[in-house]
């Protein structure tokens, strides 16, 4: 049985004044408490959270912070800070401790990245920075970071009608994305219900196609979705991809993107004829599939050196610029070649 990776209830926390700091800190604590963090490993996630989210109040525009359960791994913990400006033109030099700049989670970034046990920062001049780490307790193993998602529900919703999973099985990682049709908790039933058909089947039907099939068939008593499957083989460098409805995939690399195509249709309801396609994964790149609570109008050009970051990473900066708030978002990064 290889690892699944599910979408979980990401709560993003606006860090914009000083009362998020210790909610967030005390948020941090308690999940690293219950994946089984020592006193002193503790300490760590509580300094570094309780610095990642003063930086953002103090210098950051539009800072919010995620902390959850890292996807890959059940006894590490993730931090995802993100803000929209005004970016770092010179990250290495940000990194050195003693190095103080207006930009943000420039003072005590260096401090920060040494407490974590692993982490990677993407920045760009007045368009923002992702800072993304984790902590594993000591000893522990640490994730592969081959492969995650992020979602965000429409505007104050509490549940995100999106959903994702991820089956890794030796070279190989097949996702699925299910977009719920509409928004709140109809469309997440609809969406749940696509990931549990998959997470059943992901290692026994043979190819994306039939996933698919199996997943329309599956939601035929719910709403409804857009859906799609990708699968990954690394030591090959191939994706095959096989889509209904509305949910954008893609193959990025650092000159540019490739479209995989989806058929029309809804999940559940009606379809044409489902067709899967095959690709070629060049060294370095990525596969990203969104909802359509992101725009399709993203440029990885304009984001240098992106697409060698954490898939977390890669995510979060596509949802923060190209999520919408009118719906539902959701992003998935695979990034076969490490």
């Amino acid at each position: 049985m290889g690892t699944l990776i599910r979408s979980q209830n990401d709560v993003w926390v606006r860090a914009e004044d000083a009362s998020a700091i210790g909610a967030l800190r005390r948020t941090a604590v308690a999940l690293a408490g219950r994946r089984g963090f020592g006193e002193e490993d503790v300490g760590r996630v509580a300094v570094a959270v309780s610095e990642a989210a003063s930086n953002l109040v103090k210098h950051a525009v539009e800072g919010i912070m995620l902390i959850r359960p890292h996807p890959e791994l059940d006894t590490a913990v993730e931090v995802l800070a993100v803000d929209r400006g005004p970016g770092m033109g010179d990250v290495a030099r940000a990194l050195r401790d003693g190095y103080s700049t207006t930009g943000t989670l420039g003072i005590g970034l260096g401090g920060i990245t040494r407490m974590a046990s692993g982490y990677e920062v993407h920045s760009i001049p007045g368009r923002g920075t992702v800072l993304g780490m984790y902590f594993v307790a000591h000893d522990s193993p640490h994730p592969a970071s081959l492969a995650s998602g992020v979602t965000r529900p429409i505007g104050v919703e509490s549940v995100c009608g999106d959903a994702f999973v991820i089956a890794e099985t030796g070279d190989t990682m097949t996702a699925m994305l299910c977009d719920g049709l509409g928004h709140g908790g109809a469309a997440a039933q609809a969406s749940q219900q696509a990931a549990r058909i998959f997470a059943e089947h992901a290692e026994t039907d043979p190819t994306p196609v039939a996933l698919l099939e199996r997943i329309h068939r599956g939601l035929n008593h719910t709403r409804g979705g857009a859906v799609a499957v990708a699968r990954v083989d690394r030591a090959a460098g191939k994706a095959s991809f096989a889509g209904l409805g509305n949910v954008s995939a893609w193959i990025v690399h650092q000159d540019g993107r490739q479209g995989m195509v989806s058929v029309p249709g809804i999940a559940g309801h009606q379809a044409r004829t489902l067709r899967q396609y095959e690709y070629t994964v060049p060294p370095h790149g990525v596969v990203v599939l969104h909802s359509d609570g992101l725009s399709e109008r993203w440029d990885i050009t304009t984001y240098p050196g992106l697409v060698t970051r954490l898939p977390s990473v890669i995510a979060a900066t596509l949802l923060r610029d190209a999520g919408t708030r009118r719906d539902d978002a959701c992003v998935v990064a695979l990034r076969p070649g490490v």
